[in-house]
């Protein structure tokens, strides 16, 4: 079964500001000609309208090695070295360019199956580290359960992503000859670089993935995307490259403004590290020059997964309740459990709530 070649055939368009600014040399003069890129998308893509309604529902709380989450810069603070991340399924609900009520869900993951992937299974085989991860961990929703909250099922939803394919396993979510897909009508949205590393990861990326997570996936419901695509009025995929080849960020035009997801950080001092009160990362951030702390577990393009934070905060809008903080929503945001003090989030999105789903 062939993956779907043409994005048209989806309902999904292409579009090309940041190409050029994305191919700007030297990587010095990048950043600004990406902010200008951003000035000019955001006037176009808010003039289109918003979304229909946005839910986010809790899935599951996870550990998560504290040297990872804030580059380094946290390091040896705490006396357990992980902190937790709630991931959230995020259901949006909008207006294709035909005018037709679409539904996309955003990071729909399956935590039993995540447990596949070699770096947690190497915890689990050293007992010790096992038992102190699993203090930061706790599952709230299944998928299933998810939905119903919102007030669908699986067969309603018509577009499925990730922000990238670390610990996920595609097999029951897309369908193989043997399992009938859990969403029936859903085209997955994946970056042609993404897949790729999926099915031949290097040394520096495999502990992240889950061994056979897509052999023998249905592709007839898979569109290979290379770049940026919107979905319809105000739903975009931007390709965000760095935290893994083929990161992509959702983009929500919502009665707040613009909002950004992804999980290039795992909290807002990622974004916003001069304003953090978490030990030592406002110090970094200003030693080194830097505007971002990337989220670091595989690095596979430092500079550019900078840029693409960058990116993001010049494409979201302020938030409401303290302007100093753009709207770029983590994914998997750091929760902030006394356990884990003094690595608490400085400034916490929580979850997103618009409209009506049902």
């Amino acid at each position: 079964m062939a993956t779907i070649e043409s994005p048209e055939r989806a309902g999904v368009k292409p579009f090309h500001e940041f190409d050029e600014a994305r191919a700007t040399w030297p990587r010095g003069d990048r950043l600004e000609a990406l902010r200008a890129a951003a000035r000019e998308f955001r006037g176009r893509f808010k003039d289109q309208g918003q979304v229909v309604a946005v839910r986010t529902i809790d899935l599951v709380t996870v550990g998560y090695p504290l040297r990872y989450a804030l580059g380094g810069a946290a390091v040896g603070l705490n006396p357990n070295p992980y902190i937790s991340l709630t991931n959230r399924l995020v259901v949006v609900r909008f207006h294709d360019f035909e005018g037709a009520e679409r539904t996309l869900v955003w990071e729909p993951t399956v935590p039993e199956n995540s447990a596949e992937a070699p770096f947690y299974q190497n915890l689990i085989d050293r007992y010790g580290e096992w038992a102190a991860f699993n203090l930061f961990s706790k599952q709230y929703h299944t998928l299933t359960d998810a939905l119903s909250i919102c007030g669908i099922s699986a067969a309603d939803v018509d577009f499925a992503a990730f922000d990238h394919l670390h610990v996920q396993d595609l097999r029951p979510l897309m369908g193989t000859e043997e399992l009938e897909p859990f969403f029936p009508n859903a085209t997955f949205l994946h970056q042609r670089r993404e897949v790729d590393t999926f099915r031949s990861p290097h040394p520096m990326q495999w502990a992240w993935y889950v061994p056979g997570g897509m052999d023998g996936v249905r592709e007839d419901n898979q569109l290979l995307l290379d770049g940026d695509v919107e979905l319809g009025v105000g739903v975009a995929l931007m390709s965000t490259p760095g935290h893994t080849d083929g990161n992509q960020s959702l983009v929500l035009n919502t009665p707040d403004g613009i909002w950004v997801s992804s999980e290039n950080g795992v909290c807002a001092d990622n974004w916003h590290p001069y304003l953090s009160r978490i030990p030592g990362v406002r110090k970094e951030a200003e030693a080194m020059g830097r505007e971002a702390i990337l989220n670091s577990n595989t690095l596979e393009d430092s500079i550019e997964q900078y840029d693409s934070m960058v990116q993001e905060k010049a494409v979201a809008d302020a938030h409401r309740d303290d302007p100093r903080y753009m709207q770029v929503f983590p994914s998997s945001e750091m929760t902030g459990l006394r356990r884990q003090w003094p690595v608490k989030p400085t400034f916490t999105y929580g979850g997103l709530s618009y409209g009506s789903l049902g």
